[in-house]
């Protein structure tokens, strides 16, 4: 970076400052260096921040040439950062090259297995492949790349790949084998990794990512710095408005048994917007639970004593195996700066479409493994509610698959892996049958326009439970067949609340990703059948819930193995 004369530069940026509070905590690190190749001269100022965000300086002093600067790591007990800023003085001032450094080298080595399966992403994933080739540094550490590839769109015939791989000097692996998911996905990594490598850590990344390659670095450096043997984890920057930031952490709710955003942090948080140096949140440490597989390092002891990802196909797998390693004594640290940009899920309808059956069938299974209490109490009374919230919704396919989901978790875990390849057409299918299973193209002109603002929801408690009992009624009366012919209204996804939905007889609703429309039909037989189908269901999870914990955890040891994963991929 090029300064001209009497310019300031700030360096208390997300990836430029350093996460202080976080090596305090989990390294044996005690003291980093800042050093700095400088030409010219100028001003150099140093701060750190307190949990609450309150910038304290430390050092300030007319520095040129070359800058080694010791810096504690105490009383960052519950947060802080280190940061600099720069000063011209009356000529240009030149940065070359700054980092912040341990004292000495790392314990251990640096020899990581990185993986990357792929479903039908052969472009972004062979630029991912790119590079990581071409950062020497990174390469250096580098073992194996693993890529499991499951789409009909191959990576080896994607455009760039016979450049990335040879800039990969032979580490590159392709597996090509059938959709089981991405647990299918990860859980092959993790076994090639294991038996064909002599890897120290072993990297998950998803296939959709613009990857910051010094991430990798950072994670190494502060894996094998770690006190005890942990999980690190990347964060996520949204790859469509580069400099939001998805999440600081998240953890779950045990209450419920459900992921949220950790206690303290903000979603989506804009750092373009509201920067570090002015986000008094940031600066808190967070302690989470696990970290999601879009970047996630796993050491090696970990992999081999705590096992492979449960055969979930997609959703929980990440979590599960969090929850896992914290219970075999391995923490996960959600680390800023270590980060990359991934696609944003606003345009996932996630909670709603067939991933609906993999969330809900994968809740129950971990919650068996994890859950500390034999009658999940909470659980269930919140899938009840959400169960309700769908059919208000006329979400009829969506209930069919929690029902679906249910059955399957009560038939035990013996099913789990003969599922992986079998699961996702069963649940498409199921869900096709259905109305709001079915997007169209272009639906049918609707009485009132797309509506495009928010309905006001329900304001307090009696307004709330007024609303439901409204809403209700209005399920069990006759339907106005008028309205299975022409929609009431056409709304955006953003917009379609149960409050606003549960009146209505008909209603043409934009998918998340605004490609589609989807034409919701209320059904009387269906709400009345489907809420006494749940409320049987939830019934029968209550009773049986203490047996298939039972069942769960004793299988458990044969759905993590090596051995249970060889019988899916020799197939």
């Amino acid at each position: 970076m090029r300064l001209p004369s009497d310019a300031k530069a700030s360096f208390a940026t997300y990836f430029n400052a350093f996460p202080a509070s976080y090596w305090g905590h989990w390294t044996t690190v005690e003291v980093v260096h800042l050093r700095l190749a400088l030409r010219g001269a100028g001003r150099l100022d140093v701060y750190r921040s307190t949990a609450d965000g309150v910038p304290v300086h430390v050092h300030g002093a007319v520095v040129s040439g070359s800058v080694d600067l010791p810096l504690g790591l105490d009383g960052f007990t519950d947060g802080g950062w280190y940061w600099f800023d720069l000063t011209a003085s009356d000529d240009d001032l030149v940065l070359e090259s700054g980092g912040w450094y341990a004292p000495g080298p790392a314990p251990g080595r640096a020899a990581v297995a990185v993986g990357m399966p792929t479903f039908n992403r052969p472009t972004d994933c062979v630029a991912t492949l790119a590079a990581i080739g071409a950062d020497p540094l990174v390469l250096q550490a580098v073992t194996a790349v693993i890529i499991p590839d499951q789409g009909a769109a191959k990576v080896r015939d994607s455009e760039g790949f016979d450049a990335a791989a040879n800039a990969l000097d032979g580490k590159l692996r392709i597996i090509d084998q059938p959709n089981i998911g991405g647990s299918g996905g990860y859980a092959r990594v993790m076994y090639e990794a294991l038996r064909s490598t002599d890897c120290e850590q072993i990297l998950f990344m998803d296939d959709d990512i613009v990857l910051e390659p010094d991430s990798i670095l950072r994670a190494l450096a502060f894996s094998r710095f770690a006190r005890e043997p942990m999980l690190v984890g990347g964060q996520m920057l949204k790859l469509p408005d580069r400099s939001e930031l998805h999440t600081m952490g998240e953890v779950v709710d045990r209450r419920i048994f459900m992921w949220r955003y950790a206690p303290g942090t903000e979603p989506d948080h804009d750092l373009a917007v509201e920067p570090l140096r002015r986000t008094p949140w940031l600066h808190r440490r967070v302690d989470v639970d696990y970290n999601a597989w879009w970047m996630c390092l796993i050491p090696r002891a970990v992999a081999e004593d705590v096992g492979l990802p449960l055969p979930l196909f997609i959703k929980w797998d990440d979590c599960e195996y969090g929850l896992r390693a914290a219970a075999a004594g391995y923490p996960t640290a959600t680390v800023p700066g270590v980060a990359v940009w991934h696609m944003s899920f606003a345009d996932k309808d996630d909670n709603s479409d067939w991933q609906s059956y993999f969330l809900t069938r994968n809740r129950l299974v971990a919650a068996a493994l994890h859950l500390s209490s034999e009658r999940p109490v909470g659980l269930l009374v919140n899938s009840l509610r959400r169960t309700l919230g769908r059919l208000l919704l006329l979400e009829y396919s969506t209930v069919a698959l929690q029902h679906r989901a249910a059955r399957d978790f009560l038939t035990g875990p013996e099913a789990l892996f003969g599922s992986l390849p079998t699961a996702l057409g069963e649940v498409r299918a199921l869900r096709a049958g259905f109305a709001d299973g079915s997007p169209l193209p272009d639906g049918p002109p609707a009485d009132a326009p797309a509506v495009r603002r928010a309905s006001p929801r329900p304001g307090n408690p009696v307004q709330l439970v007024a609303a439901v009992g409204r809403a209700i009624a209005h399920n069990l009366r006759p339907v106005n067949p008028r309205h299975h012919a022409r929609p009431q209204l056409h709304i955006t996804t953003r917009y379609a609340r149960w409050y606003v939905l549960a009146g209505l007889d008909g209603v043409l609703v934009s998918t998340s990703d605004g490609r589609a429309t989807v034409f919701r039909k209320r059904d009387r037989k269906l709400f009345v059948s489907m809420f006494a189908e749940a409320v049987r269901l939830h019934v029968e999870l209550a009773r049986s819930f203490p047996r298939m914990r039972r069942s769960y955890r004793a299988a458990f040891g044969d759905l993590t193995s090596i051995q249970g994963w060889k019988r899916v991929f020799e197939r």
